[in-house]
């Protein structure tokens, strides 16, 4: 699938989001969510020596408050903004089962591509 400015836009919202407030090991990876409406929501994981919770599913969680059943795309970044990371096995699974036809944006900062949740691995 082909990048939307709409998508530029959602990269552009997680990469501040990491930049601001992915400054510890606690917060290292963020997300941003756009639905079908257009609103975004972000989020960054919650990192613990007892396990945490990924960036994508506090998204979820963050949309899910304010009444978003259906999410359209998503997209994660890491290391400040300097990477975009495909959601880990775990959240794939969870994105696939809550969202499945959501389009993840994925790739090399200079190459990024949207897919469908189903097409990325486990």
């Amino acid at each position: 699938m082909t990048m939307r400015d709409t998508d530029r836009a959602l990269v552009q919202a997680a990469t501040a989001v990491s930049k601001l407030r992915c400054r510890s090991q606690r917060h290292t990876v963020a997300s941003a969510v756009r639905t079908a409406d257009g609103r975004v929501f972000t989020g960054v994981n919650v990192h613990h020596t007892a396990g945490g919770s990924c960036a994508e599913l506090v998204v979820i969680g963050t949309a899910a408050t304010q009444g978003v059943t259906e999410l359209e795309t998503i997209v994660t970044v890491a290391d400040r903004g300097r990477e975009v990371a495909a959601p880990c096995a775990g959240c794939r699974q969870v994105l696939r089962d809550h969202f499945p036809s959501l389009r993840v944006i994925v790739g090399e900062l200079d190459a990024l591509r949207v897919v469908e949740i189903g097409e990325l691995p486990g």
